[in-house]
């Protein structure tokens, strides 16, 4: 199975002077439950190179086993460092494509015509995609062939009102996760803050917060298996 991993271009936290980008975790715990998986992995990003990391997500409070693996892991750091330009890619070189999150999503992948076609594509193709905690804001713009808010009638989740609350970004963040999936038609649903959720509808898999990345990304494979 060869599987893409979009991360996030941006670094800066709107106007307020501080950085962002992709949070650890959630390219960590993922990233190596599809190299035990035996997947073939891919990681690509708007610029290329190296992705900015939300410096927060390596804080000591919020590093894990997985984030300190990834950390000490050559093969790991020397592959983030060399991402491929997202508009370089094709849906059609891979079984799946997976989204982790950090606020970074939020203004650039969000807004990105290459990642819609990308999200557009896989689907159409009748692969499956998953998104955690941010990343699912960056359906906002995607689309069914009918023209139809690709996530509308959905049961979908993502970084919950709550949680962005707080973490103090409400005002910073050009818009909320679980308001604009619920504005574009999806059905919402969340668990406590910081609780790991995943949901499955369809091909289309989301989870709500850094906790439910790994669970995402072990739902992703599940999937791929029962599909042979």
């Amino acid at each position: 199975m060869k599987v893409l991993i979009v991360l996030t271009s941006h670094d800066q936290l709107g106007d307020t002077g501080r950085t962002t980008g992709f949070w650890l975790e959630e390219l960590a715990a993922p990233y190596y439950r599809f190299e035990e998986a035996g997947w073939d992995i891919t990681l690509a990003s708007p610029k290329g190179g190296q992705p900015p990391l939300d410096p927060k997500s390596n804080e000591p409070a919020n590093q894990t086993d997985q984030t300190r693996r990834f950390e000490a892991d050559p093969a790991a750091t020397a592959a983030l460092a060399d991402t491929v330009r997202l508009d370089s890619v094709e849906a059609d070189d891979f079984d799946t494509v997976f989204y982790p999150g950090g606020h970074g999503p939020l203004w650039d992948l969000a807004e990105d015509a290459d990642s819609v076609r990308l999200i557009e594509t896989t689907l159409r193709s009748g692969k499956p995609l998953a998104l955690v905690c941010h990343a699912p804001g960056v359906l906002r713009h995607a689309v069914d062939e009918d023209g139809t808010p690709l996530v509308r009638g959905k049961q979908v989740t993502g970084f919950a009102n709550s949680e962005e609350d707080a973490v103090a970004l409400t005002d910073i963040v050009p818009f909320l996760v679980e308001d604009e999936l619920k504005k574009l038609g999806g059905h919402y649903s969340k668990l406590g803050d910081w609780e790991p959720y995943v949901v499955q509808d369809g091909l289309l898999i989301t989870g709500q917060n850094p906790a439910s990345s790994g669970p995402a990304a072990e739902a992703l494979i599940k999937f791929t298996a029962t599909r042979g």
